[in-house]
């Protein structure tokens, strides 16, 4: 975890060495008749490969030279296989793009042992943030968000993929609004846990918004679910401000301040916010190895700037990207920086919670 200090100063020289590799003093970068991977550590057809084979004829469009971009999946291990290949193989020529997402984040944040890869060795080019809304059946009696506090005198149940990867986001987050939440394990996927819902076995979920909209918002709009917040996304000072996809939900911490009266404020807070930012607001980035040329990153800068750019990529991008700014560039560095480091205390905090209450073992 020495990644998670080093992190402010390797920042710091790659954005020296990018501003260094300006058009006007770099080396021509040209990818022509080479072909690009760009690696998924996940399964086909999940919301990774999705996103990556969405974006691979933008960025083959947009590199210099117009390569071939392919899609490699590398699954297993909830991405950590991929993951930990890639910190060992993972070249620094320009020609090997990676893909990791929230559930690399999040054992990376938790001290997971067996993680052998370090963020701080990577350098984004891109992320793509997503929004989640937490939401309840109407089997639980209450009609809108405004009575949560109603929902603390039931014990709710909730379908999980497990304690340590995305779902901890929701977990942390119902611990600290006090609701009694029965944790059922074992979901290999939210569409099954979505479905418990929808059977009466499970009464309280969460879904990332693509999802939300699809499959639950017609849920809402039939009266059988009912929405309680959203996750927000990271302002522009670093603030969690409503998610600009539900203006009309509040977020977390709005409705913690409803329930509890008050500001929400340490360590479990701090862990709740690191998680969720890991899980939403930086879940997918586009990652070169750190030492990587300076005028190859900027190739690739400038590349992604041209992707998001791309009028056919506005045009088709709201099914697969959602309704939120593609972070390029010094935002990028920004999103992905906050969303893979965590305090030491924060960190102690949630592996603490997490062993107590579900015998974890880092």
């Amino acid at each position: 975890m020495s990644g998670l200090t080093r992190r402010g100063a390797l920042g710091a020289a790659a954005a020296m060495a990018a501003g260094a590799a300006l058009p006007g003093n770099a080396r021509a970068v040209d990818f022509a008749g080479r072909t690009i991977e760009f690696i998924i550590p996940f399964a086909e057809a999940g919301g990774s490969d999705v996103w990556a084979r969405f974006l691979a004829p933008f960025i083959a469009r947009h590199l210099p030279g117009r390569p071939n971009v392919i899609v490699r999946n590398i699954p297993g291990g909830g991405s950590i296989i991929g993951a930990n290949e890639y910190a060992a193989r993972g070249r620094p020529d320009g020609l090997s793009l990676f893909g990791p997402s929230a559930s690399t984040h999040l054992p990376f944040l938790l001290g997971d042992a067996r993680v052998r890869y370090d963020y701080a060795r990577w350098t984004p080019v891109l992320v793509s943030p997503t929004g989640g809304v937490a939401y309840v059946s109407a089997r639980t009696g209450i009609r809108d968000g405004s009575q949560i506090v109603r929902l603390r005198d039931q014990e709710l149940v909730f379908a999980s993929q497990g304690a340590t990867g995305f779902d901890v986001v929701p977990i942390l987050a119902f611990h600290l609004l006090g609701l009694k939440v029965r944790y059922v394990f074992g979901m290999r996927g939210r569409g099954e846990a979505r479905l418990a819902v929808e059977r009466g076995e499970a009464s309280i979920d969460h879904q990332t918004t693509p999802a939300y909209r699809a499959s639950v918002v017609p849920m809402v709009n039939a009266g059988t679910a009912v929405p309680l917040f959203s996750y927000g996304v990271l302002g522009p000072g670093g603030q969690i401000v409503r998610d600009p996809t539900f203006p009309d939900l509040p977020h977390f911490g709005e409705v913690y301040r409803a329930v509890h009266g008050r500001d929400p404020e340490g360590p479990g807070f701090a862990a709740y916010t690191a998680c969720a930012t890991a899980a939403f607001a930086g879940q997918k980035p586009a990652v070169l190895p750190r030492d990587t040329p300076p005028d190859i990153i900027a190739a690739w800068h400038r590349t992604m700037a041209a992707v998001v750019a791309d009028p056919d990529l506005k045009a088709r991008g709201d099914e697969v990207l959602g309704d939120y700014a593609q972070a390029v560039g010094e935002d990028a560095e920004r999103l992905y920086r906050v969303a893979t480091t965590i305090s030491p205390e924060a960190r102690a905090w949630v592996r603490e919670y997490l062993t107590a209450n579900f015998n974890t073992r880092f």
